[in-house]
């Protein structure tokens, strides 16, 4: 890919890509971006945007938030039973 160079982000090397290249490459370099990899969009060599990953919290944080705070009937499977059967016309009750 031409259009590149590195420069050097605080002591991290990061690509430097000018502004045309980035269009022409950009689902290329958005999914790099996606795995780790930032880059920096230049313009006539001037950095004018880095571009990072966003980080995305992963979906076990949320898993048991509500443990002990929500307790479960035993009957639970079978509340209502009648009213829902009543509703839908269901003689079996």
């Amino acid at each position: 890919m031409s259009g590149l160079t590195v420069c050097v982000l605080g002591e991290n090397p990061v690509d430097q890509i000018n502004i045309h290249t980035a269009k022409t490459h950009l689902s290329r370099l958005v999914d790099r971006a996606a795995k780790g990899q930032p880059f920096i969009i230049a313009k006539a060599g001037k950095p004018l945007v880095q571009v990072t990953a966003i980080p995305v919290p992963s979906a076990k944080e949320r898993l048991g938030f509500m443990k002990g705070h929500v307790t479960v009937p035993d009957d639970f499977d079978t509340m209502g039973r009648e009213t829902i059967a009543c509703m839908f016309g269901d003689d079996r009750q």
